[in-house]
């Protein structure tokens, strides 16, 4: 009898013992040795997949666990969005977002703004580039226009997809040139193949995807959608400069769902800061074609609320805003 009272003793201790390491666990701080699971908005090997890539192995170092990342693609982003806005809001689930969460959402695949979710930190910016092939006979943006002009509808301009920061650029640019053009979403990953097999004509993308092949010569970039020049690209002139009054200069950052708590968010935004502020993550931009451009959780919520009317306005004006209703409310 005192033998079984003695093992009912033992097995009690060792459930309390259990428990308590439990509740010790659960208390422990963000990210408590939990995995964090960032969610790109783009197939492998685009800008945004690349970029984020270089984000997740710093934030893995200064967090202490692995941040992996998983493409959601689809939709020009609002696969990913919708995906990432069910998560529970613990900081575990982040997603590398950019103008893509305004242009899906005025372009009617998403059905929710930016305000479903926390803004953490800006992270880089990037500059949307024209580029044709290196075998191309266009040497300007000048050479495009006059070709467009000359048999209209029916250059082809691919772009990341329907409703997404690169399409919105491309069909900007090209109403402000008051051209006709075809948008292609081809997708960024297939889209150096596409410009050298000469199944598009040109492209209007962001940097990353591209910057080794105009690096060798088989791209050739012949404006950039930004107020300067980029840095990384120097030699090439910005569609202002060439008479065209576009600039749609590309953010990306980190958001998470609504209602995370404001310590996760410092904790992630610190992370955050501190791997933009690393030599290896500034090199690995310098190869992409991006530029550092860390903004705190409050400046960045500032920077996607003002875009995000610039945004709404733009694609009012170019005929691709499909809540005019919702945007006239504001």
């Amino acid at each position: 009898m005192s033998s079984v009272r003695t093992l009912l003793i033992t097995l009690a201790m060792a459930l309390a013992a259990a428990a308590g390491l439990a509740t010790a666990a659960s208390a422990s701080p963000f990210p408590g040795g939990h995995p964090i699971e960032m969610t790109v908005l783009f197939p492998a090997g685009s800008s945004a997949d690349v970029s984020a890539r270089l984000l997740a192995d710093g934030m893995s170092k200064r967090l202490g666990v692995k941040v992996f990342v998983v493409n959601r693609p689809g939709a020009g982003g609002a696969i990913g969005y919708r995906y990432v806005a069910t998560q529970r809001p613990d900081g575990h689930s982040l997603v590398w977002n950019s103008n893509s969460i305004s242009t899906t959402y005025y372009a009617g695949t998403l059905p929710f703004t930016y305000e479903r979710f926390e803004p953490v930190a800006q992270v880089l910016v990037e500059s949307p580039v024209l580029v044709v092939s290196g075998s191309s006979p266009w040497r300007s943006l000048a050479d495009v226009i006059a070709a467009a002009k000359a048999k209209p509808d029916t250059l082809t301009v691919a772009n990341s997809g329907a409703g997404s920061h690169t399409h919105i650029s491309a069909v900007a640019l090209f109403k402000t040139a008051k051209v006709d053009v075809v948008n292609v979403p081809f997708g960024a990953a297939q889209l150096v193949p596409a410009l050298l097999g000469h199944q598009v004509d040109a492209a209007l993308q962001l940097p990353a995807a591209l910057t080794s092949s105009v690096r060798s010569g088989d791209l050739r970039l012949l404006a950039s959608l930004t107020d300067k020049r980029d840095p990384a690209f120097p030699d090439v002139p910005t569609a202002r400069e060439q008479g065209f009054d576009v600039s749609l200069e590309a953010w990306r950052g980190i958001a998470v769902p609504k209602g995370t708590p404001k310590a996760v968010v410092a904790r992630l935004e610190a992370a955050i800061k501190a791997t933009v502020a690393s030599p290896e993550f500034k090199k690995g931009c310098e190869n992409l074609g991006a530029r550092p451009a860390f903004a705190s959780s409050a400046e960045f919520g500032r920077i996607i609320a003002k875009q995000d009317i610039e945004l709404a306005r733009l694609m009012e004006t170019i005929g691709l805003n499909t809540r005019l209703q919702a945007h006239a409310s504001r």
